[in-house]
């Protein structure tokens, strides 16, 4: 198992500073890790630390609640493209899921991901499954499915984090062809392993260096 190309190596502390994005980027490179994520006002240091290798760019748009109004996202998700992202992770509007509004989430999620995929770029949609029933994820999922995302991610990190459960319960629901990422939580190799046995195809960890470490 090549465990370096599942990672997202990511950093996205409010008081993260340039040096800490370039070492987020040398370790990447070091490690032949799939892409970096970081906060947007570092995609452009990033693209151009990593512009000659084949590191993906990715960054965070409504992170981490959420609830930005629509053209605001979708502004973001232009913004990081134009500076050179190649990935965009997403938070869907949690307060529209709570309160029933699906057709509001559908209309979010719809508009983000053609803004992303207008310029063919990869759209991952985080859910925040630990303040999710099964009855949300599912139809989460199945909008998902019906708007052919790339990938859904479990988690922003901030509010609990991704378990083989929660991915199997994803990989149940969703198409085929949509990838799961896997973030919040991951420290250890077995976490990784266990997650990846689960059918994730990406891993979104700040421990990312410390994990291939302990492969050994």
């Amino acid at each position: 198992m090549e465990l370096a190309s599942y990672f997202d190596h990511t950093l996205l502390k409010p008081d993260t500073a340039t040096a800490d994005i370039r070492r987020l980027c040398a370790e990447a490179i070091d490690y032949k890790f799939a892409a970096v994520c970081v906060p947007p006002f570092f995609v452009p240091e990033a693209v151009q630390t990593l512009e000659s290798y084949p590191v993906k760019v990715a960054t965070v748009v409504g992170f981490p609640m959420g609830y930005s109004a629509t053209p605001a996202k979708v502004e973001e998700i232009k913004r990081a493209i134009d500076e050179g992202v190649d990935e965009l992770d997403v938070v869907i509007n949690l307060c529209a899921v709570k309160n029933g509004n699906f057709n509001f989430v559908r209309s979010d999620i719809d508009s983000m991901t053609m803004a992303a995929h207008s310029k063919r770029k990869a759209i991952k949609i985080i859910l925040e499954t630990s303040m999710l029933s099964n009855d949300e994820i599912k139809h989460l999922c199945d909008i998902c499915n019906e708007l052919q995302v790339d990938f859904v991610k479990t988690s922003t990190g901030m509010n609990g984090g991704a378990t083989p459960e929660v991915i199997s319960l994803l990989r149940s629901h969703l198409n085929k062809q949509i990838k799961i990422k896997a973030s919040g939580g991951i420290r250890t190799f077995f976490d990784a392993q266990q997650l990846i046995a689960a059918g994730a195809v990406r891993l979104g960890s700040s421990s990312s260096v410390q994990i291939m470490q302990q492969q050994g």
